[in-house]
């Protein structure tokens, strides 16, 4: 709880992964992935409950076994590979009615610390801003940017209302969704049906806690990242951490 509201940490974990198969039971570190975020998400000084939606029984042990409640199995229908990610929080809200912020937390986003959790509620609440999402610093700047005309022809996505910049340093801040944290007053979300909006502040994260896994090469980073963190080497750029913008819910 923070200032009298109630919150909500929701681990989403579908069983139907494709591009890395059963990722979220995956052991990464000796664990299986999602226990990484069950940690973080237990540590956290602001979630009052802790529960993981999935359409899977082998998921729904696993989370159990890390410290996570299962109140219900998410419907077949809402874990799909074209199923809106916003879904399978509605539907949560739908079965746990009573809080005032819901905290949505990836399992595939292990390296994350229960200060980027609480950080992101404390923006929110800051900010006066319905909603706060995870973001990390972008690598490839918006500015040096460019896309193809019909000719073939380089043209810049956006430009400069400075004119050119030549230099890297000199490059306004440019951030990206790093799937890490979304947070939301409950009221605000169900009617929005979104995380994102023109009302949405950033909680910005380093780049060594913002690797999504997606492939089995992000796999292998998170091990490595995991072994030095348990060796008490806090690294902050571990290899990668171009997490690209994605949608909220695997």
């Amino acid at each position: 709880m923070i200032a009298g509201l109630s919150v909500l940490g929701l681990i989403p974990a579908r069983g139907g992964s494709k591009g890395v198969p059963r990722k979220n039971i995956r052991l990464v570190g000796g664990r299986p992935l999602l226990a990484w975020t069950a940690d973080a998400a237990r540590a956290s000084r602001y979630i009052d409950r802790l529960v993981a939606s999935t359409d899977d029984s082998e998921i729904a042990a696993t989370a159990i076994a890390a410290g996570c409640e299962v109140p219900f199995l998410r419907p077949a229908e809402l874990a799909r590979d074209d199923t809106p990610g916003i879904e399978p929080v509605l539907h949560a809200l739908g079965q746990l009615p009573s809080f005032d912020v819901v905290v949505l937390l990836q399992p595939t986003s292990p390296l994350r610390l229960p200060t980027d959790i609480d950080g992101c509620i404390e923006r929110m609440l800051e900010a006066s801003a319905p909603a706060c999402v995870s973001v990390r610093r972008a690598i490839d700047h918006p500015y040096w940017t460019y896309r193809c005309d019909p000719n073939g022809v380089l043209v810049p996505y956006t430009s400069d209302p400075r004119g050119e910049v030549h230099r890297r340093q000199d490059l306004p801040p440019a951030f990206v969704l790093n799937g890490a944290v979304y947070a939301a007053r409950v009221s605000w979300l169900l009617a929005h049906r979104g995380f994102d909006s023109d009302e949405t502040a950033g909680y910005e994260m380093p780049a060594g806690r913002s690797l999504d896994i997606d492939t089995p090469d992000d796999l292998t980073l998170a091990e490595a990242a995991l072994a030095r963190r348990s060796h008490g080497e806090f690294v902050d750029r571990p290899g990668r951490g171009d997490a690209g913008a994605k949608s909220a819910g695997p």
